[in-house]
């Protein structure tokens, strides 16, 4: 039998359906146009979330390579005790979004579970190319473990969390630190991650239901690996996926939407892990889109995940 979408989620962003009936296709290679449609459309959402009032902020600049400024920005509740922490790293096909962008969303998994986050605005291909994207997420770790206990942070209960991209780059993140002997990671969350520069062949089935597609994939990687997307001199570090060996990797957590086309990566990488003895969590939502609640955070299945990712935070 067919897919077909989850009726709450039709029902729920009917209201943006002008919205999405007004963008043009976009030629393979324009990052530029992608940057712009994509930041203004969650900016659009995202201005109807509502900002959480027990959340506080503080925003950090720490030196990272080249000598350039990285914005870390702090979320943590009033009076919270010492304990867990996550690294929050955004999504946006690497080539696009920011931490203020994101503000609202991430204040929300602060308010809703209690534990602090910290937000990295990571620098975006293809103007900052692999592997400075995953270098700055590297540096924003190394900053929070050695800032851990004037934080009220428990060093050795600090998790990497992201969406789309930023799932990418938290998984990339968990093997580059492991490799190194770097800071110890507790748990991996990864939401609908961005892990293969491979998948960027159409895939009938899911072709009429996608919002990130084919094409924004080729565009995001190309930006990211330039002429290395594909072949074998692509590293873990920069997608996941091209990962061999996975013992000794922390926890994972793992959601997707079945209509999303980084749903094969992510139900594979879940394989490798629990292969390699990682105890790992894998969610496959029927009927729902990549980001699909961002856009129906109402709806059942929408819920039902965020209650689940909170029960992940929580864990740690």
């Amino acid at each position: 039998m067919a897919f077909t979408f989850d009726p709450e989620f039709v029902q729920a962003t009917a209201k943006y359906q002008d919205l999405i009936d007004s963008i043009e296709p976009i030629p393979p290679g324009d990052v530029i146009t992608r940057r712009e449609i994509g930041e203004g459309v969650l900016r659009m959402v995202f201005n109807t979330y509502p900002m959480p009032n027990d959340v506080l902020k503080d925003d950090f600049l720490v030196k990272a390579s080249n000598e350039s400024s990285l914005l870390l920005r702090w979320y943590h509740k009033r009076d919270s005790t010492p304990g867990p922490a996550i690294l929050y790293i955004h999504g946006g096909g690497l080539i696009y979004n920011d931490v203020e962008i994101y503000d609202k969303a991430v204040a929300k998994y602060v308010s809703d579970s209690g534990v602090p986050f910290l937000s990295v605005d990571y620098r975006k291909a293809p103007e900052h190319p692999y592997p400075t994207p995953i270098e700055d997420c590297y540096t924003a770790l190394s900053w929070l473990v050695k800032h851990a206990e004037s934080m009220g942070v428990d060093s050795t209960r600090i998790a990497v969390m992201g969406d789309s991209a930023g799932g990418g780059l938290a998984a990339a993140l968990a093997i580059m630190s492991r490799d190194r002997g770097g800071p110890a990671i507790s748990k991996q969350i990864l939401i609908y991650p961005m892990l293969d520069d491979r998948t960027t062949t159409s895939n009938p089935s899911l072709a009429p239901f996608v919002l990130w597609t084919f094409d924004d994939n080729l565009t995001a990687w190309q930006a990211y690996l330039g002429k290395d997307i594909g072949s074998n001199k692509v590293s873990p570090y920069a997608a996941a996926a091209r990962l061999k060996d996975a013992t000794n990797l922390p926890p994972a957590y793992i959601d997707v939407g079945e209509l999303d086309i980084f749903r094969d990566e992510d139900i594979q990488y879940a394989g490798l892990l629990g292969n390699a003895g990682v105890s790992t969590e894998l969610h496959v939502h029927p009927g729902v889109i990549h980001s699909w609640e961002i856009f129906a955070p109402e709806i059942s299945v929408s819920i039902r995940a965020h209650k689940d990712r909170i029960r992940a935070i929580q864990s740690i």
